[in-house]
């Protein structure tokens, strides 16, 4: 069994940042796209950004596009999420999520794996 596990969330002002970490297990890694997801109270959960499994291909989604980074470090299991210049609007539970198949660049509704989502809270 996939078992994804978050951290690195907490309260920070806006304009600070945050580096989310992701540890995966269960399956090859290096061969699957990560994602970052998140939902806010009363919204749908929404497609932060996602990696390819060969780390050649980054998306995001437009509301985070040069303050959001994610990467991944194959020997060690692990994919991040580097988030810059946070806005309240970022607020969230953020989710960490793997393709259901290998060899993809991944797209928002092939991952079906997930973590237990850690909390993100950017104070005004």
């Amino acid at each position: 069994q996939v078992q994804l596990v978050e951290s690195g969330g907490g309260l920070v002002q806006a304009g600070g940042s945050l580096r989310l970490s992701c540890a995966a297990s269960g399956r090859t890694f290096s061969t699957y796209a990560m994602g970052w997801f998140r939902q806010a109270p009363g919204k749908e959960r929404e497609f932060v950004a996602t990696i390819s499994w060969s780390g050649g291909t980054t998306r995001y989604t437009d509301s985070v596009k040069g303050r959001f980074t994610i990467s991944r470090d194959n020997a060690k299991n692990l994919v991040y999420l580097q988030m810059n210049s946070l806005k309240p609007e970022d607020t969230a539970v953020y989710y960490c999520a793997q393709d259901r198949n290998r060899f993809r660049i991944g797209l928002p509704n092939e991952f079906d794996y997930w973590g237990q989502g850690t909390q993100v809270t950017v104070s005004s």
